[in-house]
């Protein structure tokens, strides 16, 4: 069974994010880059199943600029046996990275599809559920839990009140939550190790797939910075100012 697992480059999660002076986006000039958290987890589950024998090959997956090469020798050395990198200048919303990941699945016939549940950049939560609707493939969102049980996957999955456990039959969708499981430190050797594993590029013309934005960015601005607090002598002045002043009760 093969296992796709599409990764994106993304702003360190470190790292402070600024806004362009001009409002149109974030800078990321000459600022620190990395695979995505939530995808991380979903590659080291991805090698866990190859690990356990569930799986034969794990396939790294990322759509964008030419740099995301580097997001996917990451996965290789996580364990990936190989990677795609589908090379466009263009921005890429989630409708376009779902097309071009439904287009990659028809091609490479996936039995299970793992990606992380969200960005940090941009927070969508939206491709995986978009991918599985295009693909007429089932979906487990958000799971903490995954296991192989012959050509179907039973997800545990994080939900309001507690823990839900769904059966989906492959090949199926699932998006990973963060206590799915802790990615494995990155070996030297294996980075080395990572080089010489095949990494193909390809673009969104030859999958046939039209990535033009439908959406438009109007403005970025950071959030109001946080006004300093006031100390009340007793209860009684609390909700004075409560009733009057932030006028909450």
């Amino acid at each position: 069974m093969k296992v796709l697992v599409p990764v994106k480059r993304v702003v360190d999660y470190n790292v402070k994010v600024r806004v362009k002076s001009d409002g149109s986006g974030v800078d990321i000039a000459n600022v620190k880059m990395s695979m995505n958290p939530f995808d991380e987890i979903a590659v080291e589950e991805a090698v866990r199943l190859k690990e356990k024998g569930a799986a034969t090959e794990v396939i790294a997956v990322s759509c964008g600029v030419a740099q995301c090469q580097e997001t996917l020798r990451t996965a290789m050395a996580i364990g990936a046996d190989r990677a795609i990198l589908v090379e466009t200048d263009a921005e890429l919303q989630p409708l376009a990275v779902a097309k071009l990941l439904k287009a990659l699945v028809d091609k490479e016939q996936p039995g299970l599809v793992i990606l992380g549940k969200q960005a940090i950049d941009d927070d969508c939560n939206q491709t995986g559920q978009m991918l599985a609707a295009l693909a007429g493939l089932p979906q487990a969102t958000f799971a903490s839990k995954v296991e192989i049980d012959g050509q179907n996957a039973k997800v545990t999955r994080e939900v309001d009140g507690g823990l839900e456990t769904l059966s989906v039959a492959m090949p199926a969708v699932v998006t990973t939550d963060l206590r799915l499981n802790e990615p494995r430190y990155v070996t030297l050797p294996n980075i080395m190790k990572a080089k010489k594993k095949p990494l193909e590029t390809i673009k969104p013309e030859d999958l046939g797939v039209d990535v033009a934005p439908r959406i438009k960015t109007l403005k970025v601005s950071e959030p109001p910075k946080r006004g300093a607090g006031v100390k009340v002598p007793d209860v009684a002045t609390l909700v004075s100012k409560l009733k009057n002043e932030a006028k909450v009760i």
